[in-house]
């Protein structure tokens, strides 16, 4: 198999771009949502980056408890109750030997069980609510309704459900405000006038027992662990919901009159029921929030606020339009594309950058994972939204603390980034969670990023602390071997793969190109402020281990033994291809090797349990090496599956979705399409007439 190499540039194969403004309504539109009955998994969301709303047919939450999550919204169980294990402060972790000294990790310690689980699994997401139709206390299934019709329009954010029963039209129009984690809904229906359609409102308790609560948050039949009290007016009422320490509000506010009550003081559930002289139509909105909210807008007003964020977010920053009306390949990216677009902006676009199953439903308990940040986010860096970027990115200033803390405690300089972590920046405690290292460079990369769009002394000032932090971490994590006179990277750690053995892993090959990528950004920076650049930085930077190299292939660690053959490490994460695609080149990197490398990775690698953003990252490379063709296969293979919905497939190792594979869909895709230093975009198959606009550069 002949791989063609980037340097050779007659070989790329670069797409016909034509100079024509892009409809992007009319693309965005033939992608809307489509159904006919409920999907048991992957719900259609509406939502706004820190709160999502998922729903059956209905438009709401009646037959099936879809997920009502935000970014706040968190719980703590009580605190262990046995004996000298009653607090955080009980939890020691483990020492582990680290060259030549003890250095404490937060790890799960077999003499503290209790508080170990306890902070593995606190605090935990919750699930805010469940919002369904109530059908006068007749038990109505999905089964029993008619004409059943429902249309997510992409365009607009909004969702309208329609279908009959007993005959009687029932049409619903579902948003969420893009300003507060409000869902506004309309109901137009004859069974309104007769009394015999109204709405309920529910609340679950929260345990964190589950490592994946999927597809469903929440635990129903614990009414007795937590109260919810009523304070109800003419047009509105506000549910107080205490679950322990946590206590949120839910802000009901409709437009005719109504009346909401709890039918049975034993469970969580309230009911509005609108007035028969509601003339058919009802509008109501429901307002999470931790604390009251005042003016809250009209649900009315919402649907034209939220159509106006999304006209907008559609409108503005890159667009790619394909060839879809004569190729099926094109069409299928196509729709993964624009379903992503969506899906992530809902998902992946909050406060806190997302878990790995955004706001559909838990993983992890709900917490985030610090080494995927980069997956989840630079992808708003090409597209050039930045506006929602911006809204997570400082997730870096705000854990600096922890991280710093975390470093001293170790004995090292600098701060070490975490891993599974929580809005507080404890990372979770766990083997690979404490020594996985490959996420303390993307600072740089998301700094460089910036500094290209805007290099002021505005963005160099942003980054020049946390930079500083890291980098003086990276250098002191990395030890001087006197025998052979390099700086090695482990052991122990993990790398990018997570699937070898700690202490045996030193200078894994992907972690080692990130370390002088990270640090010669973090010298850089200071060089564009007029500041010295730190010896130990330099000296680290250019006197790190080489790229462990057998055979003329790189290899996954320096002294890895049967890599190919031993079924464990030829398959996950290929990290391995991140040199060259992912990264731009180091002039370290030996291109006829890497070629090498990607050939053998092609015909050895078990692709079949690679999963997420394992193929973005194989097309990355594609792309970059100049195979179009393949980079478009990779993104289109038969294991990265998209269902219906636009809802990556997690698979038997996560749950679905699996939002990285979206992020590094789009990621890809707009590499590919605005080229990298060197080469100018579009670059997919020969004979894609493919159309870009507003795309930015990769490195």
């Amino acid at each position: 198999m002949l791989l063609h190499l980037p340097w050779s540039v007659g070989f790329l194969v670069l797409a016909t771009l034509s100079e024509a403004k892009i409809d992007r309504r009319s693309i965005v539109q033939q992608f809307s949502l489509h159904l006919n009955k409920s999907d048991p998994y992957s719900p259609i969301q509406v939502g706004n980056g820190n709160f999502a709303f998922g729903v059956d047919i209905t438009g709401l939450q009646t037959f099936i408890p879809h997920n009502t999550l935000s970014s706040w919204g968190w719980h703590n169980s009580s605190l262990p109750t046995t004996a000298n294990q009653t607090s955080v402060v009980d939890f020691t972790g483990q020492d582990w030997w680290t060259h030549d000294r003890l250095v404490n990790y937060a790890q799960p310690n077999p003499d503290e069980k209790e508080i170990s689980q306890w902070m593995i699994a606190n605090p935990h997401r919750i699930n805010l609510g469940r919002v369904g139709l109530w059908f006068k206390g007749r038990n109505v299934t999905e089964n029993m309704l008619k004409k059943k019709n429902q249309t997510l329009d992409l365009w607009t954010g909004s969702v309208e459900s329609q279908f009959s029963l007993d005959d009687e039209e029932v049409r619903i129009i579902t948003v969420a405000s893009p300003e507060t984690d409000t869902v506004a809904v309309e109901i137009r229906s004859k069974l309104l006038d007769v009394g015999s359609l109204g709405v309920f409102f529910d609340f679950p308790y929260a345990s964190g027992k589950n490592k994946f609560d999927a597809p469903f948050v929440g635990v129903w039949n614990a009414t007795a662990n937590h109260t919810t009290t009523l304070e109800a007016g003419s047009r509105g009422a506000i549910i107080s919901h205490e679950l322990d320490a946590t206590n949120y509000l839910v802000s009901v506010d409709w437009d005719v009159d109504a009346v909401i009550t709890r039918p049975d003081q034993n469970t969580h559930r309230y009911v509005l029921e609108p007035s028969e002289a509601s003339g058919g139509r009802f509008s109501f909105t429901a307002t999470f929030a931790q604390s009251s909210l005042e003016n809250i807008a009209s649900a009315a007003d919402i649907k034209e606020i939220a159509s106006q964020w999304w006209q907008n977010y559609w409108s503005s920053g890159a667009f790619i339009s394909l060839p879809i009306a004569q190729n099926n390949s094109a069409w299928e990216l196509q729709r993964r594309i624009i379903l992503s677009q969506y899906l992530l902006a809902v998902n992946g676009a909050g406060r806190d950058p997302p878990q790995e199953s955004g706001l559909v439903n838990n993983g992890w308990y709900g917490k985030f994972h610090l080494e995927m940040v980069f997956w989840h986010l630079a992808h708003w860096t090409l597209w050039n939204k930045w506006s929602l970027y911006d809204r997570s990115i400082g997730v870096y200033e705000r854990f600096l603390s922890t991280s710093l803390e975390r470093a001293q405690k170790q004995g090292y300089k600098g701060a070490r980034l975490g891993k599974m972590s929580d809005p507080t920046g404890r990372s979770a405690p766990g083997e690979i969670n404490s020594l996985l290292i490959w996420q303390q460079p993307h600072p740089m990369y998301f700094a460089e990023m910036e500094y290209r769009k805007s290099p002021t002394e505005a963005t160099l000032k942003k980054w020049d602390h946390v930079l500083t932090a890291v980098a003086d971490f990276m250098a002191s994590y990395a030890f001087f071997n006197a025998s052979t006179q390099v700086y090695d990277l482990g052991p122990p750690l993990y790398p990018v793969s997570e699937n070898t053995h700690p202490n045996q892993t030193i200078n894994p090959t992907f972690e080692l190109a990130y370390w002088r990528f990270g640090l010669d950004i973090a010298s850089k920076w200071r060089t564009r402020q007029g500041n010295p650049v730190p010896s130990q930085w330099t000296h680290v930077r250019d006197n790190l281990a080489p790229l462990p190299v057998e055979n003329g292939v790189y290899m996954l660690y320096e002294g890895v033994k049967d890599m190919w053959s031993t079924p464990e490490l030829a398959e996950d994460h290929p990290g391995l291809l991140g040199l060259y695609g992912w990264l731009p080149p180091d002039e370290r990197l030996d291109l006829a090797t890497f070629n090498t490398t990607v050939d053998r990775v092609y015909r050895a690698w078990n692709f079949t349990y690679s999963y997420g953003w394992d193929f973005p990252l194989l097309a990355l490379t594609a792309a970059r090496m100049g195979d179009a063709e393949r980079a478009v296969g990779w993104l289109l293979d038969a294991d990265n599956k998209f269902d219906g919905l636009g809802m990556p497939v997690g698979g038997a190792r996560v749950a679905t979705p699996y939002f990285p594979a979206s992020a590094g869909l789009l990621l890809a895709v707009g590499m590919m399409a605005g080229g990298w230093d060197g080469l100018n975009g579009p670059v997919f198959p020969a004979g894609w007439n493919v159309e870009v606009e507003g795309f930015s550069r990769a490195m």
